[in-house]
């Protein structure tokens, strides 16, 4: 008799009959992230201030066959994302992603920040992903588990120069992706984050439009030498979503060709 090797059961990274909610997905990463989750077979609920405003991508969404739905949402307002999070679970059953995308900073150099200035940057990266992913994590604790994954930046790697309040937000971000990952690991829950360089992006294009400001940026990418395009942080944040991730916990992703290495 011949023997036969046993077949080998691949890890999937389809992520077909998974629910993702995406936060801040009307435009640059979010968009991407959103549709990179689609056409993986996820259903995807927009957290976007304008919902109406979103009607084009949520077609776009489902194109791919998959439910796809606008949701408003403003990660400043937590009173609102809670309830919104709770009747979204409520309509859909579960949420089994949640994409921490939402963020922004000011360009200030450190010694002009006010406190106001602070504390919006604060709100906006470091608050709204810690008590969107409590909220969320309460759901998927009574579902069987999930996977968050946090939008952070190389920002919270390295320091940028007049980006003191954005690099300690995103850094609080990073360290708070090991703290809920060793916290809610018993769960079932996943929790990590890529860090992105530079992306072209709407949000970039003012800045990379300075020739000095970009050549000195794709100077600074130190392997690769060039700008970054949504597609390469949206696939990583579909693999770390998917089943395939299912051992990476606690981890945050550089993203940045190379910046944080040299």
């Amino acid at each position: 008799m011949t023997d036969t090797a046993p077949a080998r059961t691949r890890m999937p990274f389809s992520l077909s009959g998974s629910r993702a909610l995406v936060t801040a997905a009307s435009r640059g990463l979010g968009r991407e992230i959103a549709l990179e989750l689609a056409g993986q077979g996820a259903d995807v609920l927009l957290g976007v201030r304008d919902p109406e405003g979103s009607a084009d991508l949520v077609r776009e969404l489902r194109g791919f066959g998959v439910q796809a739905s606008a949701l408003r949402m403003d990660v400043l307002d937590l009173a609102a994302c809670r309830a919104t999070i709770d009747a979204a679970v409520a309509e859909f059953g579960r949420i089994d992603i949640l994409v921490n995308n939402a963020g922004g900073g000011i360009d200030a150099p450190a010694l002009e920040v006010t406190e106001d200035d602070f504390e919006h940057v604060w709100q906006l990266n470091t608050r709204s992903t810690f008590f969107l992913s409590q909220h969320l994590a309460k759901h998927m604790r009574e579902h069987g588990g999930g996977a968050i994954v946090n939008v952070a930046s190389q920002a919270g790697l390295v320091a940028l120069p007049g980006e003191a309040s954005y690099c300690a937000a995103k850094a609080a971000v990073v360290h708070l992706t090991r703290c809920l990952a060793v916290e809610w690991g018993e769960y079932g829950i996943r929790v990590n984050a890529v860090a992105p360089t530079f992306i072209e992006t709407d949000g970039t294009a003012a800045a990379l439009s300075d020739d000095a400001f970009r050549a000195d940026t794709v100077e600074r990418i130190a392997a690769l030498h060039r700008i970054g395009q949504p597609r390469e942080v949206s696939g990583a944040v579909a693999f770390l979503a998917s089943p395939s991730a299912s051992l990476i916990t606690g981890q945050t992703l550089a993203i940045d060709g190379g910046w944080t290495a040299r």
